[in-house]
């Protein structure tokens, strides 16, 4: 153990900071001479996951099997969006910015997983020190993209041609895992309920099972949205069989909410931050929504997940056999497509009686 002016230092604990003190340090006074909590670290592990906010929850599985293999592991994640990484579960979470960069490149690991095929990640994969290495790096003669090793292959051809995507029976996680070198075991995501945060949610209906509907799907992929005749439909045959509907979304459905609140008097709280929303969710016992982050943080709580999906590859989702995927009568031709080919999105051929139908499947009364 090396020392500091006679007092010894742990600089390869999993718990030691460097810039400020370590937990144990601060909650119980230890120092490192004769910590009983030492734990020295047996592999250094980075995870390059940057986002979006959906791909980075879904990754999370990852975490459990990392623990297994390597339960003295200092486990590093870099992404765009810190916050929704449950950070009492990973060492070091860190967003990608500038002072990250240059300490991480001056740093050396034992295994690298470069999970993001954008191009400042595989510039990562490539510049900082790692003795294994997953996932995706440059092409050294033309800057793209690029599998690390063939474990990567099946994932990357599946992200650059449609023909093989739609051919794909994997789901996402199934091949996030192989990419790694990895059997998919069935784990289940990493994530914080936020609820030990207090949050009143006294305003919430007490009578009925919770269904919360997420009514929106992002700006992208805007031919997956559902109409609001739709919604009023399905909220009514929910209220009428006795569940209690919950509008939910963020700031672009809010208006949208707002009409369907008034024509149905279904709840509606508002838009939260992302730590409380999660908590909201987390009070339901069903989620309708689409592809979209709501649906990751609902599979991630657990919940019973009614997905709605047109233009995605049914396969890629695993609803870990709670909840049901539902899709509208007419086939999708417009396979991650923000426009429909044919003018009116297929999703107008979803009835609202199908969708009630997988609520009373997946969270019967």
């Amino acid at each position: 153990m090396p020392d500091l002016n006679g007092i010894p230092v742990h600089p390869d604990c999993r718990h030691f900071r460097g810039d400020i003190p370590c937990r144990p340090n601060k909650e119980h006074g230890y120092q490192c001479a004769n910590c009983p909590v030492y734990a020295p670290i047996q592999q250094r592990i980075l995870i390059i996951k940057l986002g979006a906010i959906g791909d980075v929850i879904r990754t999370t599985p990852l975490l459990r099997r990392l623990r297994q293999e390597y339960p003295a592991a200092k486990i590093t994640w870099l992404t765009l969006t810190p916050a929704i990484l449950p950070a009492g579960e990973i060492e070091e979470v860190l967003k990608l910015d500038l002072p990250s960069v240059l300490h991480l490149q001056q740093r050396e690991f034992d295994i690298l997983f470069n999970l993001d095929k954008d191009k400042e990640a595989c510039a990562l994969h490539d510049s900082i020190k790692a003795h294994q290495k997953f996932g995706y790096r440059l092409h050294p003669e033309y800057g793209v993209a690029w599998p690390s090793n063939t474990l990567a292959n099946h994932k990357f051809l599946t992200g650059v041609f449609d023909e093989l995507s739609i051919q794909n029976e994997k789901p996402y996680v199934q091949e996030i895992f192989e990419l790694c070198g990895y059997e998919f075991r069935g784990e289940e995501y990493v994530f914080d309920t936020h609820e030990d945060k207090g949050y009143d949610w006294t305003q919430l209906p007490t009578g009925g099972l919770r269904i919360g509907l997420n009514t929106g799907c992002g700006d992208r992929w805007t031919t997956r949205l559902w109409s609001d005749e739709k919604w009023v439909s399905l909220i009514r045959q929910l209220q009428h069989a006795g569940y209690a509907p919950v509008l939910l979304g963020g700031l672009a459905e809010d208006e949208r909410n707002q009409r369907l609140q008034a024509a149905t008097g279904a709840a509606y709280l508002g838009t939260f931050p992302l730590e409380q929303f999660i908590n909201m969710m987390h009070q339901m016992d069903g989620i309708v929504t689409q592809v979209t982050m709501a649906m990751h943080i609902s599979i991630a709580l657990r919940k019973p997940t009614i997905l709605m999906n047109n233009i995605f590859n049914p396969y890629e989702f695993d609803l870990y056999g709670r909840g049901q995927l539902v899709q509208p009568n007419r086939q999708c031709v417009c396979f991650y497509r923000g426009s429909c080919k044919l003018g009116t999105s297929c999703m107008e051929e979803l009835p609202a009686e199908k969708v009630f139908a997988a609520v009373q499947a997946s969270v019967p009364r």
